[in-house]
């Protein structure tokens, strides 16, 4: 990933209801949601829900597909490991202890 894409995608999840939408739309996995259900599970209205939609799809982290009168989208996660990889590909020297999120991620022991 180059720097003007990680800026672009950083600076599109840089606002808290597009952040909410990317977390929602991260969870609801690859299929995604139509932006109406985003919108109301988020409480947001329609119309402010749809422009956040689509500022996070023009940073490309986010894909869409019709479906009839409906928009559908998803977490585009190659792009999004992509970015995770960028931001964490010279981590503390590449020392695994320091760089392991696994313990950050979950409950679980991370064997770092």
């Amino acid at each position: 990933m180059e720097d003007q894409e990680a800026v672009s995608a950083l600076g599109a999840l840089a606002q808290e209801d597009r952040l909410a939408a990317f977390r929602l739309l991260m969870a609801a996995g690859p299929d995604g949601l139509p932006s109406g259900t985003v919108a109301e599970r988020l409480d947001i209205k329609p119309t402010r829900m749809s422009f956040h939609l689509t500022t996070l799809e023009r940073a490309g982290l986010l894909s869409s597909r019709r479906d009839g009168r409906h928009i559908h989208y998803a977490v585009d996660y190659g792009r999004m490991r992509r970015l995770l990889t960028f931001l964490m590909e010279d981590c503390c020297g590449n020392d695994p202890a320091v760089c392991c999120l696994q313990s950050e991620i979950s409950s679980k022991p991370a064997g770092c």
